[in-house]
Order: structure tokens, then sequence, then C-alpha cells
């Protein structure tokens, strides 16, 4: 199979399967402008997938930069009523939402940080709706991604602009299992088969709490709530279409008790987050809420995150990750969170995903009265080591390994 074979075979992957596409359904793609042509390459499968329309979403790496280093200061406080419409429209309507990932990880680096927070509050009320369907199963939506130079050149540097983009080609499919053999498709539905033997191992233990240790200095105790539910990188919408939120994914992922987290958490490899690198940073967390941020480079950018709103300085998501997966053996720092993320362990602060028995049907109050976050934001980033151990309690006090040196101990 040559390269050409290999992306058709991507698009097909994301649009067949990733989103699911059904015939008559709305397919919105969202893509930086140096990716229209693998974009048109989506939105010919999603036509032939019977879709009723595809309509885009464009951006760009440098007029987003332009925009916030010099646009009027008025512009960062609320969202155009257009756009409201667009995004909050279109998946209360229950389109499918493809984004293709792919910027420069320091894009945005020297942009004043208020500007960012102001911005991601103005989105975050503006696009309240999206975002809601969006955590509960209201549509279908799925991320992936393709190199663009500027973000080759910093996975690969020191080569020349054409061997960093190869190889970073070369990485993506790998990641996402296109081998040339044609049988993505085949793979993927035994890679989500194991992934949902070990999430019902995990569901069956029903642990009480989780205790992260590691040579890095993390000493964290995660409380989870009462009904809690882990889930794979497969989903399924209120309406019952299935889907994959995240092409790659190798992660198994539930909600933490919002009050429930203490201890200290760090690092273990650099956060790209709003077109910043932050790197070499830990979090002490007190009843669930950060009460310090230290980082060595970008802390400025990380403490702007976690105070976007009251509940972006608390947690949402623990993910498992084992050290020895296709993405982390592939030893690539891909300055991208898709991947990254799919590499290590990882926690989010912000908002929680409704990992409970029938979360998905619950109101953003009941949620919250279950215990868990609210909050316009959602950051992951990465805690796992190859000595990560993570200890298990069951509501009976019993303590079950989870993790051992990196990897699965069930």
């Amino acid at each position: 199979m040559d390269h050409e074979e290999k992306l058709k075979e991507y698009a097909a992957l994301l649009v067949q399967v990733g989103l699911n596409v059904q015939k008559g359904q709305t397919l919105v793609i969202s893509a930086p402008v140096e990716c229209a042509w693998f974009a048109r390459m989506c939105a010919a499968e999603g036509y032939e997938a019977g879709c009723r329309e595809v309509v885009m979403n464009w951006n760009d790496d440098a007029l987003n930069r332009m925009k916030y280093l010099c646009a009027a200061e008025d512009v960062f406080d609320s969202v155009p009523l257009w756009r409201r419409h667009f995004f909050n429209d279109y998946a209360q309507e229950g389109a499918a939402y493809l984004a293709i990932s792919a910027s420069d990880p320091e894009n945005l680096k020297g942009v004043d940080s208020k500007r960012l927070v102001r911005a991601q509050q103005a989105s975050g009320k503006g696009l309240r709706e999206f975002d809601r369907l969006q955590m509960c199963g209201g549509f279908p939506w799925c991320i992936a991604s393709i190199p663009i130079p500027s973000w080759a050149k910093r996975v690969f540097p020191g080569i020349s602009e054409d061997e960093a983009m190869n190889q970073l080609w070369d990485a993506i499919f790998a990641a996402v299992r296109i081998s040339g053999d044609g049988k993505a498709v085949e793979k993927w539905k035994q890679h989500l088969s194991t992934l949902a033997q070990r999430r019902e191992k995990l569901n069956a233990l029903n642990f009480k709490s989780l205790h992260y240790t590691n040579s890095l200095g993390t000493d964290l105790r995660v409380e989870l709530p009462e009904d809690h539910i882990w889930e794979a990188g497969d989903d399924v919408t209120l309406k019952g279409q299935e889907y994959i939120a995240n092409i790659p994914t190798e992660e198994l992922f539930t909600s933490p008790l919002k009050t429930g987290v203490n201890g200290v958490v760090y690092s273990s490899v650099p956060l790209v987050n709003d077109g910043n690198i932050i790197d070499k940073f830990h979090f002490v967390v007190k009843d669930g809420k950060i009460v310090e941020a230290h980082a060595e480079k970008g802390e400025e950018t990380l403490k702007a995150a976690i105070s976007v709103d009251e509940g972006a300085s608390y947690f949402g998501e623990v993910a498992l990750v084992p050290y020895d997966s296709p993405i982390s053996n592939q030893k690539i720092l891909y300055y991208n969170t898709l991947f990254d993320e799919n590499a290590a362990c990882h926690i989010a602060f912000g908002e929680a995903y409704p990992c409970l028995k029938g979360g998905q049907q619950m109101s953003r109050d009941e949620l919250k009265l279950r215990g868990l976050n609210d909050s316009i934001t959602h950051v992951d980033f990465m805690v796992g080591t190859k000595d990560l151990s993570i200890m298990g309690t069951t509501h009976d006090g019993k303590e079950i390994p989870v993790f051992v040196n990196g990897n699965f101990a069930i």
C-alpha cells in the first residue's frame, strides 16, 4: 500500500469508524487551512457514507497569532452570534464533528495570557450548549491529526522539513494502526475489544480510591465517586450512534470525586496548551483544589489555565495508559496532547466526563450533586512513568495493585 492509499484508508477510518457517519447526518469538519487537502478527502468519505452536507470550519495558526497579538481588547470578551449558532445549532441537530488537530506547539508564545483566558471564558459561555452536548453524548465527535511543517520540525528537530514530515507521517500511521495491509478497521475492532475487557475488570473492582506514586515525587490520592464507571476509547451517543472520540486512543478513564483528591502530582512530559509549552510542572492539591502550581517553563500559562473559572482548579478525569503501549514505545514526544496523552497515564483539570451509571442522562446540576466537577475547560496532562505505581483500595478496605512499574497489574 502506497502513501496515497494509506491516506484514503485513514480518511475512511475517521469517517466510517471514528464518527460512524450516518445517512442524512451533517458532517462538520474543523481543520487548519494547511490541511485542506486532507479535509477534502474526509469530506469525500462523508458524502460517500451518505451524509447530508459537509460544513467546513477553517482555522489558521498565522491569523490566530495575529489576532491574539493585535486585535482590539473587546474581541476577547465575546463570541460572535454566527459562531455561537454554528457550533450550538449543529450540535443540537446531532451533527458529526471531525476535528483535525495540527498546530505549531508554540504558536501563541509571548501572547498576553489574560487574552487567552478571556477568550476561553467567552467561548465557554457562548458555546456552553455545544460543550454540554459533547460531554454527554449529544453528538458523535472525533479528534485526529496529520502533520504540518511547524509541528513536524518541533517533533523532529535537526533534520530537513521534508524528512521531519515523512517521519511524523510514519509515526501517526503507526499510532492509528495503519500499516499498509488495509486492515486498520479490523485492527481497531480488536483493540477496542481489548480495552473493553480491561474496562470490565476495573468496573467489577469498584474502587473507592486510587493512590499514585513514582520517583518524580508524585504522591496523590484520588477518591472516586459512588457509582462511578470506567470508560474506554469507544462511546455511544444518546441516540445509540457508536463513535471514537480520539484516534488514536489507548486509555481507560473515569472521573474523580471533585473534593476527594489530595497530595502532589508531577508532570512526566511537557504539555502544550493555548499555543505554549509548559514543562516540568507540579501541583499541590488539597480537598480536590489545586492550591499550588509550579513550572520550570510556562508557569504563567499554567496558572492562567487553572484560573479560567472555579472548576479549572479541580480535576475532572483520571486516565490509565500502560507505559508499555504502542505510542509510548515509539519514544516520541509529539508536543500534541492527542498523542502524548495516549502514551502515558494522565489526569485532567477542569470539566468532568459524566462517568457515572446513568450519567449521560443527568443534568449538570445532578452531576455536581453527585460530586463531579463543572468547568468550561478540560486540560489533560501526563503523569505516567516507567516506575508509576497505582494502588486501588476497595470499599471494604482491600488494597489491589492497579499499576506496577508503569503497567497494568490487573
